[in-house]
């Protein structure tokens, strides 16, 4: 409806005493027409056609080298962010889409639609994503590792065999790659977070299930199911309570207290904002304790043990803090686009971001009339 006619209904329902007495009726904004032109819509993707008309709109200097692109998806979306590192500059949308499951095809699709041929950004994700990126096959697999020749399946050598043949090119048929790799490997930034959730896995999966400990993450989490506990899920909020809580340390058996304190260290020395001058020896200790308590190599320990010079010096500027943010302002356009994603979306989010600087200058302001 218009602006009148919205007007009209309202008074008219509050007049049949139809309305509650806070009841507001807004007028809806149209200032995200000036974004809009920059977002097409082809099928079930919407995508930005112009990245470098959105920053000059947004006043914004769009250097490559200054940003990083996340993909990611959930149970509802696929979506393509571009992040300043450094969280300098907000976050600008690339791409979304509600019916595009993670699949290389897809991918592939969303890269070209963006143009990331013409700018070849960093790109951060999950390991899920880097895989399909890379053209790796998808699951368990014997050859996992994007970067080198690491059998995952040989276990008795994990934490024993340190040298390890570095892949000389992904070539479809060999090794687990089915397809041609999207991206180069070296614009792949390994992700901190997830690295941290993979490490406190492996740790509580190898905890004694009948210790003090164990039991005491049960009622330190009392809102977490025992399964989920028990292999280990956590989330951000739940790692930062854990490493607060002096209690916990205290019911470890020695030989657990030891994996959890070079954890922590880790996390606080590597994976961090700073990166300690003696980080190698840091991360040195954890596969030694990990080693002691007995704990699967996993891909993301693997990482740590044989690709410490592939994460990037600072940690912090590409922090998944930046990315946490942009979910919580997107979700609110999704409730108040109900499931209706669209180019006018990403537009409205993008004038939010205009709007929110403190000394920009607005031609209108939104109206609210109460009855």
């Amino acid at each position: 409806m218009s602006k009148k006619q919205a007007e009209l209904l309202g008074s008219r329902l509050r007049g049949w005493n139809l309305l509650q007495k806070d009841t507001k009726v807004c007028s809806f904004h149209n200032c995200q027409e000036e974004f809009q032109d920059f977002y097409s819509e082809e099928n079930d993707l919407v995508y930005c056609n112009n990245i470098c008309a959105v920053m000059d709109v947004l006043d914004h200097e769009h250097k490559t080298t200054e940003c990083r692109l996340l993909i990611d998806s959930s149970k509802t979306c696929l979506k393509a962010v571009l992040l300043h590192n450094g969280s300098k500059f907000p976050s600008v949308p690339l791409a979304y889409a509600t019916n595009l499951k993670e699949t290389y095809e897809n991918l592939k699709i969303l890269l070209e639609k963006i143009q990331y041929g013409r700018y070849c950004w960093s790109i951060c994700c999950d390991l899920k994503v880097i895989a399909l990126l890379m053209g790796l096959q998808f699951g368990y697999t014997k050859f996992c590792c994007f970067l080198c020749e690491w059998d995952s399946r040989d276990k008795k050598n994990h934490y024993i065999k340190k040298e390890m043949p570095k892949r000389e090119s992904l070539t479809p048929g060999q090794k687990n790659v089915v397809h041609p790799s999207l991206v180069n490997s070296h614009m792949i930034i390994l992700p901190s977070l997830h690295i941290k959730l993979g490490l406190l896995k492996n740790f509580v999966k190898a905890m004694d299930k009948n210790g003090t400990g164990f039991h005491y993450l049960k009622e330190k989490f009392p809102h977490v199911s025992d399964s989920k506990i028990k292999e280990g899920i956590f989330v951000r909020p739940q790692i930062r309570a854990l490493i607060r809580d002096g209690n916990f340390e205290d019911l470890l058996s020695q030989i657990e207290k030891s994996g959890w304190k070079s954890f922590k260290s880790v996390v606080k020395n590597f994976l961090g904002n700073r990166k300690a001058p003696n980080y190698c020896e840091i991360v040195g200790e954890l596969l030694q304790s990990y080693q002691d308590m007995g704990c699967n190599m996993s891909l993301k320990i693997h990482f740590l043990d044989f690709h410490l010079d592939f994460f990037p010096e600072n940690l912090g500027a590409v922090s998944d803090e930046h990315r946490e943010r942009f979910y919580q302002d997107i979700s609110v356009l999704e409730k108040r686009y109900q499931g209706q994603r669209s180019a006018r979306m990403l537009a409205d989010y993008c004038w939010t971001m205009k709007r929110d600087v403190p000394d920009a200058k607005h031609r209108k302001q939104s109206t609210t009339l109460t009855f």
